[in-house]
């Protein structure tokens, strides 16, 4: 699937998460009482639309290399050299939990920094992604991505706290909904890694064919505004 469909899955996973699912498993293991707020709601679906591109670390041409110019292209390489390639350790149930259990550690260890930094990097992955800011591939697309997402983190700051416990539900749901969605190609996934059985429901024959970009990536994205739309608006 494009960038463009991870990334709208993921804000659709979070935005239907928040509606059906009670406050305690969005907060997991904090078990927080009380509510999300509006603002939580918002932040959640731009940072899990990011997180949904996290598992295409392994793709050194895929959106997620280009975000932060050579950087993340070189980080990109690396990362696929270790886990195999393309769709083989990245796309899988251990690295959702790895990702998972990353962001809660680093929030409760690192601390504040942390936090920002990776609302940082997934807010310019959501906005490389959703075509926000430059588009292609050269340095000045990806110095408009870089400053729209401090932009946004700057913003983010005034709202968010030092330990969100609702982020790594947000980063593992958006790196699931990214395997789901390549499991509905041809190729499918190795949800198992390192065992190499593949899962596969070939929806999709061809990634950015038109039942991609003109079908599902815009209903993931309509859907994603009106489950937003009720949850806010029956919050007590």
């Amino acid at each position: 699937m494009l960038g463009y469909s991870h990334a709208t899955s993921g804000a659709l996973a979070w935005s239907g998460a928040a509606a059906a699912l009670p406050l305690t498993v969005l907060t997991y293991p904090a078990m927080q009482s009380g509510e999300i707020r509006a603002v939580d709601l918002i932040m959640g679906t731009f940072l899990t639309a990011g997180a949904a591109l996290l598992p295409d670390a392994d793709h050194p041409s895929g959106t997620i290399s280009h975000v932060l110019g050579p950087v993340s292209h070189y980080a990109c390489k690396f990362i696929s050299t270790i886990s195999g390639g393309h769709r083989h350790g990245t796309h899988s149930f251990a690295f959702v939990a790895l990702v998972t259990y990353g962001t809660w550690a680093g929030e409760h260890w690192l601390g504040r920094w942390f936090t920002l930094a990776l609302v940082f990097f997934l807010l310019a992955l959501a906005v490389k992604a959703l075509n926000l800011g430059g588009t292609g591939d050269g340095p000045r697309a990806w110095i408009t991505d870089i400053v729209l997402a401090a932009c946004g983190t700057f913003a983010i700051d005034h709202w968010i706290s030092d330990k969100p416990a609702w982020l790594p539900f947000a980063v593992g749901l958006g790196s699931l909904a990214h395997l789901l969605g390549d499991c509905l190609t041809d190729r499918g996934c190795r949800l198992l890694w390192p065992f190499k059985v593949r899962t596969r429901v070939p929806l999709i024959d061809r990634t950015g064919n038109k039942v991609e970009t003109l079908i599902i990536a815009p209903l993931f994205a309509l859907g994603t505004l009106a489950l937003l739309w009720y949850t806010i608006t029956n919050q007590p």
